[in-house]
């Protein structure tokens, strides 16, 4: 059996890792389509050892399409998913359009596929399923077995985002002023984020709210309970830094039950989608460089905080434009056939 294929927002950093994982891992594609907005008609952007040339959103048909994977935008994931989700096709998205909305499942396969199964057996349905944030999705697959085991009261959490996570601009920027910084007489300019990023760490992401935290913040918050369990409490501090690819975030966790660190090791350690790299030695932990295109979310520094009863400190890495969006949308639709749940057959 394979499928039709699209990818919309395929000329973006996240659109074009989704070809490569697709191309990667040997989804089981019939045909696959290259999709984007008018400016990028005839683009040329790579799966596997092909080229696609990119068709415009406006007038493409997806009523023959089974997977389509929405890396375009809240804005237009909110106008177009509901529409191509009406043709019978399944909208995985990569925005934060959809991960709030209670008719929308919103997973992570190694931590919530069972949700699929009940949502893909609807009679109605919107055809839509969400991704999660990329601190998100990589922090609840190391979350996922502990909580398992010894029931997670509290998390907080401090985040390392790289610049790639605003996008090609964020990437870009970091580059231009880090050029800008040796070369002299070259100018250095804040465009994308409010602050030189170039050598510097930035503690906002995504829009301020009303109580102080910015959205960014929000997010980690609603989207573990909503994933994990609605019962953990969780604050977060997100910070942007100079770095371009793979995020890293310092976990504190407060467990109901005890739980040392030596068991955390030994637990996470077979769990899925998680490796632990974990040496009390200089280098014997990860960093993003290291995780940059790679798959697992890398835990180290595992450690008891003797400052509460049952609690762990980790360090948590992952490469974001991977299992932080392109590779779980890419899982989720692998959990779906695995599971024997897509309706459509194109071949």
């Amino acid at each position: 059996m394979s499928y039709n294929v699209a990818v919309v927002g395929a000329t973006g950093n996240v659109g074009r890792e989704m070809l490569d994982i697709i191309a990667e891992r040997g989804f089981p594609v019939n045909e696959v389509h290259a999709v984007a907005s008018r400016r990028s008609l005839g683009k040329e952007v790579s799966f596997g050892d092909k080229t696609l040339k990119c068709k415009d959103l406006e007038n493409f048909d997806f009523s023959k399409i089974d997977f389509v994977f929405m890396s375009a935008g809240g804005t237009v994931s909110k106008e177009w998913s509901p529409r191509i989700g009406a043709t019978g096709a399944l909208v995985i998205d990569n925005s934060s359009a959809w991960r709030y909305d209670q008719d929308c499942p919103l997973v992570v396969p190694e931590v919530n596929a069972h949700v699929l199964e009940p949502y893909m057996k609807l009679n109605k349905r919107k055809n839509i399923i969400a991704n999660p944030n990329c601190s998100t999705a990589q922090m609840v697959v190391a979350l996922k077995p502990l909580h398992d085991h010894a029931t997670i009261k509290r998390v907080v959490v401090s985040t390392y985002q790289s610049v790639s996570g605003a996008g090609k601009d964020g990437m870009d920027e970091l580059w231009s002023q880090t050029k800008g910084k040796y070369v002299p007489g070259q100018e250095v300019t804040a465009k994308k984020f409010p602050k030189d990023i170039a050598f510097n760490c930035i503690p906002h992401i995504d829009v301020f709210m009303e109580d102080g935290y910015t959205k960014e913040e929000w997010k980690m918050v609603a989207e573990t309970k909503k994933i994990l369990d609605p019962k953990i409490k969780v604050t977060a501090t997100c910070v942007r830094v100079p770095v371009f690819v793979g995020h890293s975030e310092s976990v504190n966790i407060e467990f109901e039950k005890p739980i040392s660190a030596a068991e955390a090791m030994e637990i996470l350690r077979t769990a899925p989608g998680c490796m632990v790299f974990d040496r009390r030695e200089p280098g014997g932990y990860m960093t993003p460089i290291e995780a940059a295109g790679e798959d697992p979310t890398y835990i180290s520094r595992i450690r008891e905080d003797i400052t509460v009863e049952n609690g762990l400190n980790m360090w948590v890495v992952a490469d974001n434009l991977r299992k932080g969006a392109a590779l779980n949308a890419i899982q989720i639709a692998e959990a779906i056939l695995n599971r024997k749940l897509m309706p459509r057959k194109t071949a």
